[in-house]
């Protein structure tokens, strides 16, 4: 029998609530088609479709990040605010069409209005200038009697946005990118933008354009440079492969990533003696494995995503809830439509298979994140597959089959206990052992299943992939339970301290 023995007393971090944000970018049908579609039957008197906003309500999102991604480094933000018979039609080099800037500054940020989720924007550091940027910035931000402001004013927003988060650009070391830069360039652009964006706004928290943590020759460039102008550091992540054992296993490349770039934070900021936090926010991250053949907006990935992948997901918020120290944002990459958990069709939406491990998580994940420690079997992976991305992972194992993450509230009257089982062919018992609390009345167990790991949502059949749900009373120090093979499993617990 597996056993997870869980420490309610020992804290390893403070979860943040901003790990289970979202990204939407002008991409495909993300916006276009997924946000907004004024033809749509589902569509309000602003072109908004109600279903899809519903959907992404569904997943409790505390921060949205937007317009980009690759597509902001040539967009320029004043082309989307204003009357929208004004508005003009630009082409977007980043993927290949044309952008017709109906859903721009005021519609997104209404849009997270509505969510009640905090918008994180991202500056144009590729064909923008500084001078752009800081009007943008005014435009939301302002309050006094200034063009910008007032412009905003006319357009019927009388009251600042108020936006906190923004980015000093999108992956500026690809030569990918529109108006790509070296380490070194772009250090010395982004130090010079945010000394003056913060004189525009001293509220502001500004993202520094990280990499993936790994490479010398950007990230520690970067963070050196840096550290004292920025409160965050951003990097990317995206896993794929047709072989399920890599699939899931590849998310642990984030370990290794974050070892990495949270020891180069946490040495530059001593080395300058900075005060003020920098935190990681992996504010791109996702399942990936489909093949895109060419730029075009059409053609982009509309990942039809397995149970496999859902496993995958629920192993990177248990990476982020275990690595709560040091990462306090992330946003999955993206919510609609383009590698996403919610896809649109005429007659509505279908919500695949990885919207329900982030649902069940972002609902119910408590405040404190406490140590769990796991014996369970382990699986020795080699790097013989067909995969879409190069992580090398293997020398992290062997990795254990049930993956594991915990969290309590504040108080100490709950404990929530995350599962994955990503053996595609064995359940497993397990039992789950409080050192130091004792289940205390009801238990919920909340289940995401499907046939088998390549199990799809399909619009003739969109509940493959679901949620069942089981409740039952906890007593003790010990609950058992059995995990069914391919799972994810979340233990909802009433618990009391132990006064033995």
């Amino acid at each position: 029998m597996a056993q997870i023995t869980v420490t309610t007393g020992r804290i390893v971090g403070q979860v943040d609530r901003r790990i289970f944000g979202g990204f939407i970018e002008n991409e495909g049908r993300a916006i276009d088609g997924g946000v907004y579609e004024p033809e749509s039957r589902f569509a309000d008197e602003a072109g908004v479709r109600i279903d899809t906003r519903d959907a992404i309500a569904g997943l409790s999102m505390p921060v949205m990040r937007w317009p980009g991604g690759n597509f902001v480094s040539a967009y320029h933000w004043v082309d989307g605010v204003g009357p929208k018979d004004a508005r003009p039609n630009r082409w977007d080099p980043a993927w290949g069409a044309v952008e017709r800037n109906q859903f721009g500054t005021d519609e997104f940020m209404t849009y997270c209005r509505d969510l009640d989720t905090e918008p994180y924007l991202c500056f144009n550091m590729g064909t923008g200038t500084l001078d752009e940027a800081m009007a943008w910035l005014e435009y939301c931000n302002g309050t006094e009697d200034t063009a910008w402001a007032n412009l905003r004013r006319q357009h019927g927003r009388d009251e600042p946005y108020g936006v906190k988060y923004w980015g000093l650009g999108n992956e500026m070391w690809g030569d990918f990118q529109i108006g790509h830069l070296t380490a070194e360039e772009y250090a010395a652009k982004a130090k010079r933008w945010a000394l003056a964006l913060k004189r525009v706004d001293p509220t502001i928290q500004l993202v520094a354009c990280g990499r993936d943590g790994l490479h010398a020759d950007w990230d520690a460039i970067v963070v050196e440079a840096l550290v004292k102008y920025v409160d965050w550091y951003s990097m990317h992540i995206y896993t794929g492969s047709d072989d399920h054992w890599s699939n899931v296993l590849q998310v642990h490349q984030v370990d290794r990533a974050l070892e990495y770039a949270g020891a180069l934070i946490a040495g530059a900021r001593y080395r300058q003696g900075v005060e003020h936090p920098v935190h990681i926010t992996y504010d791109e991250w996702n399942t990936w494995f489909a093949t895109r053949n060419d730029r075009r907006r059409g053609e982009l990935v509309q990942e039809r995503h397995t149970l496999s992948d859902a496993l995958a997901v629920a192993t990177y918020l248990n990476i982020f809830v275990r690595r709560s120290d040091v990462v306090k944002m992330a946003n999955i990459a993206q919510v609609v439509n383009v590698l996403a958990p919610i896809v649109t069709g005429p007659d509505g939406v279908l919500k695949q298979a990885i919207y329900h491990p982030f649902a069940i998580a972002a609902a119910h994940t408590q405040e404190l994140a406490v140590d769990a420690y796991v014996d369970c079997p382990r699986y020795e992976h080699t790097e013989e597959h067909n995969d879409r991305w190069e992580h090398r992972v293997g020398d992290l194992g062997p990795f254990p089959v049930l993956d594991v993450a915990a969290t309590r509230s504040e108080d100490g009257t709950r404990l929530v206990v995350s599962v994955v089982n990503r053996d595609p062919d064995s359940e497993h018992r397990v039992s789950v052992v409080l050192s130091d609390a004792t289940f205390a009345g009801d238990v919920t167990i909340r289940t995401v299943s499907g046939p088998h790991p390549l199990a799809t949502n399909e619009w003739d059949s969109p509940d493959v992939v679901g949620v069942s749900e089981a409740g039952l009373e906890g007593a003790g120090q010990t609950l058992e339970i059995v995990v069914g093979a391919c799972t994810y499993t979340q233990i909802d617990a009433a618990i009391g301290v132990n006064r033995e």
